[in-house]
């Protein structure tokens, strides 16, 4: 594909792509646009979708583009022919069983390092400052998956939007993963994707686009490679699988990846701690 106004020359090719950035890119004749706000990062506007570009993207996502060369930041990038396949993840089928397989991932967290972010949860200690404030916040985000209680979930979430640092708080990374946990396991999707849809649009205000975007993927089960590789190895009850997986999420990031892997823990099982 070319994009519309570029010459080969001028176009960038890409070695993969998600689905999500595939259509997107589809529509938008291959140009990727920075976003005003974050004109440095390595996200990009393609048709009004947002897409994760660069050369060594840390893990596929449905909106990613692996790129052969570095993309210039804070200019229009185009892309050149995309791949005949695109990465799509599916979630395994949920189970009650995968509930206890979270449980054991937690108990072996240790084996994984430091935890960083809200991870802390998963090793029996208190995140350090300022996420050791809203410890009571992620217990009653517990709580509530532990009652089924998806709109007393969608509550307890609002109250973690936009807290942390980094590009995606650690908040919005903690409530999409528990969503995403929360899909392994319900009989019933629709109420906890409706709940999702609700904190995504929430978070446009309390953090920004990107993370936005970012936790309503996790909401429809459709985020991170390593994330996906955990969610099958629990279903399969592949302790070992799951906490070498496990070990990829958590490298994602400054703290997003452990963030998603409590949020994970939470979501199947409705503990915040083993």
């Amino acid at each position: 594909m070319r994009a519309a106004g570029s010459n080969a020359a001028a176009s960038t090719a890409v070695l993969a792509v998600g689905a999500k950035a595939r259509a997107a890119l589809e529509r938008s004749g291959g140009a990727a646009a920075p976003l005003a706000a974050f004109p440095d990062a390595p996200y990009y506007d393609a048709a009004g979708e947002i897409v994760w570009v660069g050369a060594r993207l840390p893990a596929m996502h449905p909106r990613a583009v692996v790129t052969a060369a570095p993309v210039a930041r804070g200019r229009t990038a185009r892309f050149g022919a995309l791949p005949g396949e695109a990465w799509s993840p599916r979630l395994p089928p949920p189970a009650r069983a995968t509930a206890a397989a979270a449980a054991r991932l937690a108990a072996r967290v240790g084996a994984l390092g430091a935890p960083r972010g809200f991870g802390a949860l998963l090793a029996g200690a208190t995140p350090a400052f300022p996420l050791d404030l809203a410890v009571p916040r992620v217990r009653a985000l517990a709580a509530a998956f532990d009652a089924d209680d998806a709109a007393g979930v969608e509550r307890a979430a609002r109250a973690l939007l936009g807290l942390g640092g980094g590009l995606t708080p650690s908040g919005d990374d903690l409530a999409g993963g528990a969503l995403f946990g929360r899909l392994l396991v319900a009989a019933e999707p629709a109420p906890w994707r409706a709940a999702g849809a609700a904190l995504a649009a929430e978070a446009l205000r309390a953090s920004h686009a990107i993370s936005a975007a970012l936790l309503a993927d996790l909401a429809c089960g459709a985020s991170f490679a390593p994330l996906h590789a955990t969610a099958d190895a629990l279903a399969r009850g592949d302790d070992d699988a799951a906490l070498a997986s496990g070990g990829a999420l958590a490298a994602l990031g400054h703290s997003s990846g452990w963030d998603m892997l409590a949020g994970l823990v939470i979501g199947a099982t409705g503990k915040c701690q083993p």
